[in-house]
């Protein structure tokens, strides 16, 4: 009876588990498929899952529609740049919570955890007037600067740093090393799931950021791709193929960083669990 109820429970539990994948692929796929359409069998009724004809036009469509190559360039050089300079900076916020004694240490940790609980839309508007007043409104520093300290960032690199033990270090200063020197040559190796994790999640968080890079650019030649699509698709609201089309431009490189990076990153989610 016990092995009835575990199988049951079992089937049930891997039939949610179905349906909340294909609840999220069949529109992913819907969307793939959809950017290879004729416009005619986008919006044919009833409508068909794959095209019968299948074209490339979408794509020629929406690169000579909008400066879609120089708005690539410009979400790469932000996130690239953004992730580079937070990881470092975040790991090493880390590594000082983790491993460093100081007054106030606790109560200066805790006050960054609770920056987690503000929502960035109440702190846009005075990050905006500093961005302006810096002189830093449409360029690449108002982007970046302002987005490098993170708090997940920290707390998740800090768990993972405690997990490791003390002698490393100790052996480390006894072969005369100095503290950076650990940080760089043995505690960020031994953390590398953690520190994917960090890359990945920056990485996207910049690539498909809309509000901000919205609020600091005004020109078109700083617009971002999340920026540039948005705006093409509530400008062009019946070219569906090629909206479709930057759609998959767009997520296509962040589905493949996932995919190359998912073994670290469920591993340094798990691993920065651990010890908080």
């Amino acid at each position: 009876m016990k092995t009835r109820k575990v199988t049951v429970w079992s089937f049930l539990r891997v039939l949610i588990l179905v349906l909340v994948m294909l609840a999220i692929l069949i529109p992913t796929l819907w969307m793939f498929l959809s950017a290879f359409k004729p416009m005619k069998e986008i919006i044919a009724y009833p409508p068909r899952f794959f095209p019968e004809k299948w074209t490339f036009g979408n794509f020629e469509k929406v690169f000579t529609r909008i400066d879609l190559s120089r708005y690539i360039v410009n979400t790469c050089i932000y996130a690239v740049v953004s992730t580079i300079l937070s990881v470092f900076i975040n790991a090493l916020a880390a590594y000082g919570f983790a491993r460093f004694d100081f007054p106030g240490k606790q109560p200066l940790f805790f006050l960054v955890l609770g920056t987690m609980m503000i929502p960035f839309q109440v702190i846009m508007v005075p990050l905006f007037l500093e961005v302006y007043q810096l002189g830093m409104f449409d360029s690449y520093a108002g982007l970046i600067l302002p987005k490098l300290a993170i708090a997940m960032s920290i707390f998740m690199m800090r768990a993972s740093f405690e997990t490791l033990p003390v002698e490393l270090e100790e052996a480390a200063r006894i072969d005369g090393m100095k503290d950076f020197q650990i940080f760089a040559r043995i505690m960020i190796p031994l953390v590398k799931p953690t520190l994917v994790t960090m890359i990945v999640l920056n990485v996207n968080g910049a690539w498909n950021d809309l509000l901000w890079p919205l609020l600091v650019t005004s020109s078109a030649k700083m617009r971002m791709l999340a920026n540039g699509l948005a705006l093409f698709a509530g400008k062009d609201t019946t070219m569906y193929g090629a909206a479709f089309a930057g759609a998959v431009v767009s997520v296509v490189p962040m589905m493949l960083l996932y995919i190359f990076g998912s073994r670290y990153f469920v591993e340094g989610v798990a691993t920065s669990g651990l010890k908080g």
